[in-house]
């Protein structure tokens, strides 16, 4: 004859055990959302392979030079923003067949850029926990390196033999346009898959030949010069916008001008496209002006052709046209972003090139 607990100490151990059961239940449940949430992810990117839009192809590889080493066919290489089940996958276009079909990768980025057959990508990885990466891929799409990053992506740059990528992310903040913000700028060895620079902030930074620092420095949009080594940049500090130019192996930086946001080096090395800060309609608002200074004379051109706020690292397609994403026009107001192109020179306003689209990269 098995003996009974008194009634009070029976009911604690009971309700332990209902609390016990229920833990495990609840753990049971986590586990299982993961699982099926994992499935279900790896389920849609098998189908998205599987699946192309009507009229597209799945793109495998990108175009090569010709055979007999003429150039590539000029295309974009752009971040694909259709509410889509190909949603935030690259994409290419043909720039002589803008209004055809366009091929969709398998590698989904939030930042894109492409130099010389090599691709900086950078990621989010959302989920229960949001994670972001850098990877470099190849012609197909293969990923050569994967390096975690510390936050959300916001540029990314190649140098033109895609030796070097820059990578700007956001450390506190996820906009340019807020109050405070914390960003950090780094290079990669592209073939290594390592960081040759882990942070602009330990360069040296002079100003008219006198060094300056400041607890708030903050770098970001780099643009590489034709021969790997130099490059311009923005650097943040005391609510200045200036205009840096430095060089990799000196790891020193020199301010050349003020004003500017995101720069980006035309072709021929002469001049910097960017955008500025000015004063849109209302007290304590600005929008982003699109501009062009010419870096021998510091003479400023600001394109007034485009008359709305342009948030983005411009693209040159060539020495005489600017690329860059921002809103479209289009109704529904839900359209996304298109990427625009603008003469550099002030002249004809912009044209929309692609629906749907950011991040452009140019391969001329």
């Amino acid at each position: 004859m098995s003996a009974r607990l008194p009634a009070a100490e029976a009911a604690p151990r009971a309700a332990g055990r209902r609390r016990r059961v229920w833990i495990l239940a609840v753990v049971a449940a986590l586990a299982l959302a993961v699982v099926l949430g994992y499935a279900a992810r790896e389920a849609g990117r098998a189908r998205a392979v599987a699946q192309t839009p009507s009229g597209a192809a799945l793109l495998e590889a990108l175009p090569e030079p010709a055979a007999d080493g003429g150039a590539v066919r000029p295309y974009l290489l752009f971040r694909h923003g259709a509410p889509d089940q190909h949603h935030g996958r690259l994409a290419l276009q043909y720039l002589d067949d803008l209004s055809g079909a366009r091929t969709v990768a398998p590698l989904a980025c939030d930042r894109v850029h492409l130099a010389a057959g090599v691709g900086i990508c950078l990621q989010a990885k959302r989920g229960m926990l949001t994670t972001y990466e850098a990877l470099v891929f190849d012609r197909r799409f293969r990923v050569l390196h994967r390096l975690p990053l510390a936050g959300p992506p916001s540029r990314a740059r190649l140098s033109a033999d895609g030796r070097l990528a820059a990578v700007t992310i956001f450390l506190a903040g996820h906009s340019y346009a807020g109050a405070s913000f914390t960003t950090r700028t780094a290079v990669l060895d592209t073939a290594r898959g390592q960081w040759l620079v882990e942070d602009l902030e330990g360069f040296e930074v002079l100003r008219d030949g006198r060094p300056m620092k400041a607890a708030d420095f903050n770098f970001w949009g780099i643009s590489f010069a034709r021969d790997g080594r130099r490059f311009y940049a923005t650097l943040h500090t005391d609510g200045r916008f200036l205009l840096v130019e430095g060089a990799l192996p000196e790891r020193r930086l020199r301010v050349v001008h003020e004003g500017v946001e995101c720069p980006s080096l035309s072709p021929d090395g002469r001049r910097i496209a960017y955008k500025r800060r000015v004063d849109g309609e209302g007290g304590g608002h600005f929008r982003w002006q699109l501009q062009v200074l010419a870096l021998d004379t510091g003479r400023e051109t600001a394109l007034t052709a485009e008359t709305r706020s342009v948030d983005d690292q411009v693209e040159w397609l060539d020495d005489r046209t600017l690329l860059y994403a921002r809103p479209d026009d289009a109704t529904p107001a839900d359209a996304g972003d298109a990427v625009w192109a603008l003469a550099a020179d002030n002249g004809a306003p912009p044209r929309r090139l692609l629906r749907h689209a950011s991040s452009p990269a140019a391969m001329r």
